[in-house]
């Protein structure tokens, strides 16, 4: 179904996502059900996700320790400061600035050490008594290239529990936590800005397995500081992280939830089938994790972990952004390891998971972040600003290493300048944003604002495309992208409402399509992609294949027209594939015409050539999270 522009009112009501007079009983979305009003302001009642917010829920400051000692000197008070939309200079001493203003951040400096390289740089005369604190001081003071040697002696220590006493002392631990919530308190303004209270537990499980989860709050600071944040001081173990999150809601009555990411840096741990240690899966287990973990970080600097061309070789565009050449703990990346570290094949192993358990502990939504070490939440192709102040701009970065695996490097020019979140939420507040995340009506950009909406059901009709508010079919006769779909009634298909409007500041839209994933009557996992809706007059060829879109990019000067494409995308699709007795899932996915990546604005910027494997085009897009169907 290709767009049309007679229904280019319908798109931009999805941004103004008027609500309707209201008919609808209370959906699985979260949401409250519409009522009824005698107002005459059709306004008036709002009670559904009316708006997208976006934000960056993973983003460190140079109170991290593998930020600072690379030189990172931003506080997370500037942090915020630049996310809300002001003009800060950056740690090499560039201006900086976001295009437009973000709606929310979550700094989330690692809660080992969290504040400890700045008081290290700083000279703090207690510190300065362990002598191997103090030659750390000494070698941060020379430079980032010894920083950088500070850093990996600090992360090795770390993962064999023999850093220093006075960096794990809970005296120092306490006095920086409270300065944290202290400005997220500052800086957070009901209604205009979100500044959330949120810190990343950092397993490095054998020096490198990366685990690691945000934590995110849902309250302030008066909650935050009875107990202080969960290390792997503590504990390595996601399920130890999971009992500290329990504990710590049991006793101050507040929420928390977690946010894992780059399974693609796990060495096939983050979503392997057996416990932390080993053991069968359960199911209190899954629960568990279900629980604390609905949502899953599929996109950031360190690679794209929708999926990977392995596991899905007839996805045209599955080989995105992708990181895969090892892991942190230099373990050369193995075929086996990859099942277990993309997202969708996760997605899938989770509907499996539930035939046997009863419960999917893979049922996550999907979002994306930076990872950002900078202090910058830079997503932008022509405004990034690098995983951290070694590959801030500048003419050499595309090749500066940013990790090695051995003998093998990660060089600076394989970083993906990813990406932010969007969430439907109901207002521009902690809770507000937060219930969204928990009830994942969220999705995730590479950093393109592009508005998304993912609506299923049964009885969506073509008319629904067409309406001035699709949100109002969308919310009454269906569930939104994180909703579930049940039992399908007799004879009948699940049908799904989709629309997107491209950034205001971006490039045309290509297609929306829609990924299936399903376990079929033998118990293997399947998948398939449909292009649903797509600009222009192209048609699906005899192969089932759109055709490309083509490109305007000029890679020599970094520029593109929206000369072809489309501002906007909608449409209604049924499954013509769909067995009432299979568990499925579907998500959206949204893919941009061709621009200019940002290597191609370093090229231009500074005048440097790279060689050929160097990609000067991308394809931006955006993931929304799934919507299950689940046979009884």
């Amino acid at each position: 179904m290709s767009f049309r522009p007679t229904i280019i009112s319908a798109i931009l009501a999805i941004v103004l996502a008027a609500p309707s007079f209201g008919q609808s009983a209370e959906k699985s979305s979260g949401t409250k059900s519409f009522r009824k009003t005698d107002a005459y302001s059709p306004y008036a009642g709002w009670n559904y996700a009316r708006q997208v917010y976006w934000g960056d829920t993973h983003l460190h400051t140079g109170w991290s320790v593998d930020a600072g000692a690379f030189g990172a000197t931003l506080s997370p008070e500037e942090a915020i400061r630049f996310a809300r939309g002001e003009e800060v200079v950056s740690s090499t001493g560039q201006p900086v600035r976001l295009s437009r203003p973000l709606d929310f951040v979550v700094v989330t400096d690692h809660s080992d050490g969290m504040g400890t390289i700045q008081e290290i740089r700083a000279g703090n005369p207690e510190l300065m008594k362990d002598p191997t604190i103090k030659r750390w001081h000494d070698m941060i003071l020379k430079g980032p290239t010894e920083g950088t040697k500070v850093a990996g002696e600090m992360i090795r220590m770390q993962s064999t529990k023999s850093l220093p006493p006075a960096i794990t002392d809970p005296r120092f631990a306490k006095s920086i936590w409270e300065r944290n919530t202290a400005i997220m308190e500052k800086y957070n303004e009901p209604g205009r800005f979100t500044a959330f209270i949120g810190y990343e537990w950092t397993s490095n499980v054998g020096g490198g397995d990366n685990l690691h989860r945000n934590v995110v709050y849902k309250d302030g600071k008066d909650k935050a500081d009875q107990i202080l944040p969960m290390t792997t001081f503590d504990s390595e173990n996601p399920e130890d992280l999971w009992k500290w999150m329990s504990a710590w809601e049991k006793k101050t009555g507040g929420s928390l939830l977690a946010i894992p990411h780059n399974g693609n840096l796990s060495n096939g741990r983050m979503f392997q089938l057996s416990t932390f240690l080993g053991n069968p899966l359960t199911r209190e287990w899954a629960e568990t994790r279900a629980r604390w973990e609905p949502i899953y970080e599929v996109g950031q600097i360190k690679g794209v972990g929708e999926t990977h061309p392995l596991l899905s070789p007839t996805d045209e565009f599955g080989g995105y952004e992708i990181w895969d050449k090892g892991n942190l703990n230099l373990v050369p990346k193995k075929p086996e390891m990859i099942q277990f570290e993309y997202a969708r094949r996760a997605l899938m192993h989770g509907l499996k998971l539930e035939q046997q358990l009863g419960v999917n502990p893979f049922k996550f939504g999907l979002i994306c972040s930076t990872d950002s070490h900078t202090g910058l939440t830079t997503a932008e192709e022509d405004n990034f600003f690098g995983k951290h102040t070694g590959v801030e701009p500048g003419p050499e970065r595309w090749k500066h290493p940013t990790l090695k695996f051995g003998d093998t490097e990660v060089l600076g020019w394989e970083m993906a300048a990813a990406g932010w979140v969007g969430v439907w939420a109901v207002d521009n507040t902690r809770a507000a944003l937060w219930d969204a995340m928990k009830r994942k009506e969220v999705y995730g950009t590479t950093g393109p604002r592009m508005t998304v909406r993912f609506f299923g059901g049964w009885d969506f009709v073509a008319e629904d495309a067409a309406s001035r508010d699709p949100a109002e079919p969308g919310y009454t006769k269906g569930v939104p992208m994180g909703g579930d779909l049940r039992a399908a009634p007799k004879g009948k298909a699940p049908t799904f409402l989709v629309a997107a409007m491209r950034d205001p500041l971006g490039a045309n839209l290509d297609r929306f399509q829609i990924i299936k994933g399903w376990v079929d009557a033998e118990g293997v996992v399947r998948e398939k992609i449909y292009d649903v809706s797509w600009s222009g007059n192209r048609s699906i060829n005899a192969d089932g294949n759109l055709p490309a879109i083509g490109s305007t990019v000029d890679e020599k000067n970094a520029t593109w027209t929206n000369t072809i494409g489309s501002s906007g995308l909608v449409g209604v699709w049924k499954d013509p594939d769909f067995d009432p007795t299979l568990r499925a899932f579907y998500y959206g996915r949204v893919l941009q015409i061709p621009t200019p990546r940002w290597t191609a604005y370093d090229a231009k910027r500074f005048g440097v050539s790279m060689p050929e494997e160097v990609p000067m085009v991308t394809r931006e897009r955006a993931y929304t999270s799934p919507i299950w169907y689940t046979p009884s």
